[in-house]
């Protein structure tokens, strides 16, 4: 009976997951009380009672910030049939995908380029990354745009729908839970070094073979862009570990490679400046390449959810 439910639940969660990434590209998010939105209220109470400059601290509060969102979609799972669970799984899947969301994001930022609207394009810049848009020039904004779409190709859309193959809604639902607690406090601060420490670290382990992933099926896509593949794959592997994120390097330098541009550089967080290694030997980004980006992203994220689908389904056997 169990090898049975298995198999089911291998076969439900692989068409849940194609259903969600569908259900992504037609259905924007809610503006108002989207889920994940709500569950980061949730996480901040939380914190708030909790936060304390302590390792230990914050350990408690991954584990019970997380560990409620992976029960609850474990307890769905258990107890669905197989419509309900590829219903289950297709709504979580919508719930925690953003690859049409970044895709319209970049877009938009392109848009405002393209029309020379500097100061409308720096008004978008937060809507996908946490840079300090204030003086920066249409290449600056190019770059920081193609940064986040590698970057979050990986953490919206690739790491939920693998994690959603090997542990169905439990495993989309506890993945947004991780990645949004390590948005919240995993970044480097003063405030958030120590009671972040757990959260960062628990986003490192499970993007590791979600980032990998990403890069290697940007290699693959590379000539939707009019990139190459050799140039791309050679990119990812020379540049991959130069980045201070063991995960975000391998998709910036993929991206780089296939789009035959330079990433990294000069970048200011609140006032802080920091200088990443350069990623990629080509030219530096140009507004042109940002829709370069949209679609090597959307190659990649058709990609992903073929793979997921893949993998899910394997578990029958």
């Amino acid at each position: 009976m169990r090898t049975q439910h298995r198999r089911a639940s291998g076969r439900s969660w692989a068409l849940g997951l194609v259903a969600g990434a569908v259900l992504d590209r037609r259905i924007p998010d809610p503006a108002h009380r989207h889920p994940v939105a709500m569950y980061g209220d949730a996480a901040s109470a939380l914190e708030r009672r909790l936060y304390a400059p302590s390792r230990v601290r914050g350990a408690v509060f991954t584990v019970l910030a997380v560990a409620p969102v992976v029960a609850a979609g474990a307890l769905v799972q258990s107890r669905a049939g197989t419509a309900r669970t590829v219903a289950a799984t297709a709504a979580a899947a919508w719930i925690t995908l953003g690859g049409a969301m970044l895709g319209r994001e970049a877009t938009r930022m392109a848009e405002a380029l393209e029309d020379d609207d500097i100061e409308a394009a720096r008004q978008r810049l937060p809507n996908l990354c946490g840079r300090d848009p204030g003086g920066m020039d249409a290449g600056a904004l190019a770059r920081a745009t193609i940064e986040s779409v590698a970057e979050n190709t990986s953490d919206a859309v690739v790491a939920p729908l693998l994690w959603g193959a090997l542990l169905g809604p439990a495993g989309l639902l506890g993945y947004r839970a991780v990645n949004t607690l390590d948005a919240m406090v995993g970044h480097r601060s003063a405030h958030y070094e120590r009671f972040g420490w757990a959260s960062a670290r628990l986003d490192d382990v499970v993007n590791w073979a979600p980032a990998r992933l990403t890069a290697l099926l940007a290699v693959v896509a590379a000539p939707v862009a009019q990139g190459d593949r050799r140039a791309a794959w050679q990119t990812r592997a020379r540049y991959g570990d130069h980045h201070p994120s063991p995960n975000s390097g391998q998709c910036e330098a993929a991206f780089a490679g296939a789009l035959g541009i330079r990433l990294g550089g000069r970048n200011v967080y609140g006032g802080r400046v920091e200088h990443r290694p350069e990623l990629g030997h080509g030219r530096e980004p140009a507004v042109a390449d940002i829709r370069r980006a949209v679609r090597l992203a959307g190659a990649v994220n058709t990609g992903a959810a073929l793979v997921a689908a893949a993998l899910a389904w394997s578990l029958d056997r």
